[in-house]
């Protein structure tokens, strides 16, 4: 039997985050403005079909699952990785600090900004109709933050962990990092994250903090074909 997170963005269009879903119960996807994950209920010919009449003819779709991904014909491959899944593997304290403060609308620039510089994995504007986003400020500007993005039923996916390159190495990522995995374990729930497999500091850092690896992840960013 499959675990819910096998097929994160599937089971939480179809749980936490039905609301956001475009599509019907054979594909869904989150509107592209927020972020641009896709899912078919599974691979059968009418979910595949569906998946692929998804997309407009200049949209890409990244499709994020445990096993191999079948791809519709109508859509090709634009590029493909490898990530791993880790999941909190004890129940993280709540903490408090007066630096860390809840992020709004009035910070959607700044946020994008910073994650555009750092890359911490798809972002947009629109990035907090996911979940909450928290970040620290310094000199007047936004200099790191971590949020929630994937929610399921009794899980949220700790996302958007970034920080300013002129301010590493001062332990604010790690503090934002427990700050999230606290917050989201106060709800009941269990926090888990995607990382490329490749980033191994990461991982490394991760396991540190309390995370242990779940899930070998394939991701492949798909569009129409011409």
């Amino acid at each position: 039997m499959r675990h819910i997170l096998d097929r994160p963005i599937w089971s939480a269009l179809d749980t936490a985050h039905a609301s956001l879903a475009e599509g019907n119960e054979r594909a869904r996807r989150y509107p592209p403005s927020i972020v641009p994950f896709a899912a078919s209920a599974d691979e059968t010919p009418e979910s595949l079909e569906a998946l692929e009449n998804l997309p407009e003819a200049d949209e890409t779709m990244l499709l994020v699952e445990a096993g191999p991904i079948a791809i519709p014909r109508g859509l090709a491959a634009v590029s493909e990785a490898l990530a791993v899944q880790m999941i909190a593997e004890r129940r993280h304290e709540r903490i408090t600090d007066s630096r860390i403060q809840p992020l709004s609308e009035a910070d959607a620039e700044e946020m994008l900004a910073l994650a555009t510089l750092t890359k911490p994995g798809p972002f947009t504007r629109r990035a907090q109709s996911l979940g909450t986003f928290w970040g620290i400020k310094a000199e007047g500007r936004l200099i790191a933050m971590a949020g929630q993005r994937l929610r399921q039923t009794g899980f949220a996916e700790l996302s958007g962990l970034c920080t300013h390159p002129q301010f590493q190495r001062r332990g604010l990522g790690t503090l934002l990092f427990r700050f999230v995995a606290g917050e989201i374990a106060a709800r009941g729930e269990t926090a888990y994250l995607h990382a490329y497999a490749n980033n191994t500091p990461a991982i490394g850092l991760y396991r540190s903090l309390g995370f242990r690896l779940r899930s070998d992840m394939n991701l492949r960013v798909v569009k129409r074909r011409a």
